[in-house]
């Protein structure tokens, strides 16, 4: 047996974070030096841990003889949490618990030995799906009308709405919202609105599985309510996304597919099929996940309604020699803010780990919630103009083309809408741009979230590919696996993503 021992450093995540959209962000992250329990959800301790690959032809076309090692062993170290052992070594949480009978999954023991199951030896197809930059909403997606496209369609998507912050939207509008904010191609989402429940073809009212969860087709089994045709589209870009950045920035290797089934994703794949076969593994068994990820199935459904994807799109939305301009911290000079969130999902969890969390200097006034609308403004980090300014959203466009699918764009989160910067408005790096709060999204405490976008595509906050997401000479660092864990660096001064305001370690100014 190959014995693994890694130390890592121990934190602990504080605060609220809700799995269903808007799945966005939390004001916490906190240091300690205690070793910490896992924390998984709505977990199933029955799935086999091993590969299960049955004798079905076109199942057994899939098995390949590289790559096979012993089972190993891990170490449980101070500040492990099962969850990031399973991230860590690209095995899913079910099988991790399976393959070590866990009686209690949420205790773990600093030298605990963890079962790690043998790397699969099959290989997913290295039939490519979709081209990055269709699955990203990116340079020439704004090209696209969802409205044109719907009302040239007989289907009953033509008549479906759904209720979405108290307001009813028909489809065109929860489409056009779901790819705004999770940044994915429309014509995606479209896609498998049709694929799943035919939405777009079929004019008969769906079933009542297939018209509450069109893309499901039925409750999560995670116990999430995920019902209505915004939460479903918002569950199936975030994991789509999920793949699509895991494969491109946290060394995504393995897929687990609904039934058990474990394969190693082929190299040679791009990341918007990576994104694909992940999200199609999530449900079904593995013959069906064959067919979808085959020539006759999503994409037959794709080119069905938009034509050949590769015909004229670019290979990647970002190219390999990015560079970040110069950007400051979000806050008036001189001001000290608070470090409360390190890298962690620009929209929903599955979006790179793209964002940062700052919390203002004010103390919430006395009587109220730890929601309350700051008299700090959040000011613009460089030149640009404001594109998008609604619930609790203010979009930064820097080069100013009006389309922020294009070049480098700030995503701001929770910010009041009374003062918020309007749409149209041109700012200069410093001005304001609106008051911390809890609007938009998800919070538990009145903070600032900022995330980086380049050509649609959502940019890690720290990645050895990408560019560190620096302000005011301040890079940040996170720790692998623990999402809102990490730091701010700049030379040898160091600052600690921590919630409150009692530590210096969280204390950052310029």
């Amino acid at each position: 047996m190959i014995r693994i021992a890694i130390t890592l450093i121990a934190l602990l995540l504080t605060g609220c974070v809700r799995n269903q959209p808007p799945v966005v962000v939390v004001i916490t992250a906190t240091a300690t030096t205690q070793a910490i329990a896992s924390t998984p959800t709505a977990l199933a301790t029955t799935i086999s841990p091993t590969e299960v690959l049955g004798t079905d032809p076109a199942v057994v076309a899939l098995r390949g003889t590289e790559g096979t090692t012993e089972p190993q062993e891990y170490v449980v170290q101070s500040g492990d949490t099962l969850s990031g052992i399973a991230a860590q070594f690209g095995i899913s949480l079910d099988v991790l618990i399976a393959a070590n009978a866990l009686i209690n999954p949420d205790v773990l023991s600093v030298g605990q030995v963890i079962n790690l199951p043998e790397v699969p030896r099959a290989l997913t197809p290295a039939f490519q799906i979709l081209p990055d930059s269709r699955l990203v909403k990116g340079p020439g997606s704004s090209a696209f009308s969802t409205a044109a496209f719907v009302g040239q369609l007989n289907g009953y998507i033509r008549l479906a709405s759904d209720t979405v912050d108290d307001v009813n939207l028909n489809a065109v509008q929860v489409i056009d919202r779901v790819a705004t904010e999770f940044s994915v191609d429309a014509r995606l989402l479209l896609a498998l609105l049709e694929h799943k429940a035919r939405w777009l073809s079929n004019p008969a009212e769906p079933d009542e599985m297939l018209l509450t969860y069109p893309i499901q087709g039925g409750p999560s089994p995670d116990g999430f309510e995920r019902g209505g045709l915004y939460r479903q589209l918002s569950w199936a870009a975030n994991q789509i996304n999920r793949g699509y950045y895991g494969w491109k920035h946290t060394e995504l290797s393995i897929l687990n597919l609904a039934d058990g089934t474990r394969l190693r994703y082929d190299t040679s794949l791009n990341a918007a099929t990576v994104g694909l076969q992940f999200f199609f593994g999530l449900s079904g068994n593995a013959l069906d996940w064959q067919q979808d990820v085959s020539p006759a199935g999503f994409l037959a459904t794709y080119q069905s309604l938009f034509g050949d994807p590769f015909a004229s799109a670019a290979d990647s939305p970002v190219p390999a020699d990015l560079q970040q301009p110069l950007l400051t911290l979000p806050f008036r000079q001189g001001e000290i803010w608070f470090f409360t969130g390190g890298p962690h999902g620009g929209w929903g969890s599955g979006s790179a780990w793209a964002a940062v969390d700052f919390a203002p200097p004010d103390e919430r006034p006395d009587g109220s919630a730890a929601c309350y609308v700051s008299v700090h403004q959040v000011t613009a980090v460089a030149d640009g103009l404001i594109v998008r300014s609604d619930d609790g959203v203010v979009v930064l466009d820097l080069d100013s083309d009006g389309d922020e699918s294009t070049g480098w764009s700030i995503l701001y989160l929770h910010l009041a809408t009374e003062g918020r910067a309007a749409v149209g408005s041109f700012v200069r790096t410093g001005d304001p741009i609106g008051y911390p709060s809890c609007e938009g999204g998800f919070s538990n405490g009145t903070h600032l979230h900022i995330a980086r976008r380049y050509n649609g595509e959502w940019i890690p906050a720290d990645s050895p590919t990408m560019p560190t997401f620096v302000m005011s000479g301040w890079g940040a660092s996170g720790l692998a696996n623990q999402e809102y864990q990490g730091y701010l660096i700049n030379g040898s001064e160091r600052r600690t993503a921590d919630q409150g305001r009692i530590s210096l370690e969280n204390r950052i100014s310029w």
